[in-house]
């Protein structure tokens, strides 16, 4: 998930069940926990590592087994920090459970998308990926959000001030919408026009109807913690049609005898009512992108694997390679020549979504001479942005083809 719905995640926590007692240092505290998991970006940067995000990313600072370590230091931080500038702060044990909290909250939210997330690294490298969430998901960021807008707007007992902040907050939330509506479509996902008007009608209701007075009375913390409800309530309401996209998904491999290696329903944005199934057979992908509304069951199509070959036999010697495969849960296996070249691509079903065009998501390239010396290998596309495939210095020396089939 990104973070700042994440940090939006651990205000929305900090306010709704710290603040009250703890004052601003929990809201800090909570939102700081909540995006602190990201920072082993740094190490990703720092690696230079093509293939830094599947090693460093979502690891130890993703983890349970080094949240109560990072709590604790986070909290003796702060306490240290507050000390030196004057600052009023909860103790050191309220802030490690303040702190616990907001990375508690940026592990499941992971958990709930398809990347997933290492959450007993070390003690396990398997990633925990519960196909609730789409990676950013306007719907979760906006449920989360607009309750704390609101106990903003009606932060105060002055009612023309309050009715300004609605409207500009209207204005806000409306073009959002819109700007959320063009990059759907721009994306090719199914978001209807209408769809973003519902939205902003919604708003509407939301930021003006508490201004006939009974806004004023409800405290910070009281919208908060319905807005964590919600929270839990959207979630759910996720489960429930994961869940039901899954059956289908079953449904079509039984009615087809398809032999199952891995099966999947994977959000797609932006609504929970999209969804892609994914079925990993021993010769491709089933794919399926519907919308739990019509009444047909999904449309799935194939996407096979090139017949085994000398040269996908080399690439799963590759260590890279056998990281990637060991990363993808959909993955398809392409083989072919282009300029004298031989390319083997490995890509990842998973995130493919509303693209017509271009390469997956997470696709790795293998480029071999005739000879089946490795001549370069790395990302076509590094998670959802698409860039020039990157050189790796090869540190072993080239190798031909063998002529063992591969077994991945």
């Amino acid at each position: 998930m990104d973070p700042v719905t994440h940090g939006i995640a651990g205000a929305l926590l900090g306010k709704g069940y710290f603040s009250k007692r703890n004052g601003r240092v929990a809201i800090f505290a909570a939102t700081l926990g909540a995006v602190f998991p990201d920072v082993d970006i740094v190490a990703e940067v720092l690696s230079r590592d093509p293939l830094g995000i599947v090693k460093y990313h979502r690891a130890i600072t993703h983890s349970f087994v080094g949240l109560p370590f990072f709590a604790a230091l986070l909290a003796w931080l702060t306490r240290w920090v507050a000390r030196r500038r004057g600052i009023d702060a909860p103790s050191w044990g309220m802030l490690t459970l303040i702190y616990g909290v907001g990375i508690t909250s940026h592990i499941i939210l992971d958990g709930m998308t398809s990347f997933g997330t290492r959450m007993w690294y070390p003690l396990s490298s398997k990633r925990v990926a519960w196909d609730l969430l789409f990676i950013i998901d306007f719907t979760f960021t906006a449920i989360i959000l607009l309750p704390q807008v609101v106990a903003w707007i009606y932060s105060d007992h002055d009612v023309a001030q309050a009715r300004v902040r609605a409207l500009r907050m209207w204005l806000l939330f409306t073009f959002g919408a819109a700007a959320v509506w063009f990059i759907a479509r721009a994306a090719g996902y199914p978001f209807r026009w209408w769809v973003a008007g519902i939205a902003s009608a919604f708003a509407a209701v939301l930021f003006f109807a508490p201004s006939a007075g009974w806004g004023f009375r409800v405290t910070r913390a009281a919208w908060c913690q319905a807005g964590a409800c919600a929270m839990v309530a959207y979630l759910v309401a996720c489960a429930l049609m994961h869940h039901a996209a899954l059956l289908q998904a079953k449904a079509f491999a039984d009615e087809n005898h398809i032999t199952i290696e891995r099966i999947g329903a994977l959000p797609i944005p932006p609504s929970l009512l999209d969804w892609g199934d994914a079925i990993r057979s021993p010769d491709g992908v089933y794919k399926a992108q519907f919308d739990q509304r019509a009444p047909k069951p999904p449309a799935f199509y194939f996407v096979p694997d090139s017949p085994p070959d000398p040269f996908i036999a080399r690439a799963f010697q590759l260590p890279e390679v056998e990281l990637c495969w060991n990363f993808t849960r959909f993955p398809s296996i392409r083989s072919f020549a282009e300029s004298g070249y031989h390319i083997v691509d490995l890509g990842e079903n998973r995130f493919s979504g509303g693209r017509s065009r271009g390469p997956q998501p997470f696709t790795y390239r293998v480029v071999f001479d005739e000879d089946g010396n490795v001549m370069e290998e790395g990302w076509l596309t590094n998670g959802m942005l698409q860039r020039s495939m990157m050189e790796m210095e090869m540190a072993r020396p080239p190798r031909h083809a063998p002529p063992a089939k591969p077994t991945p």
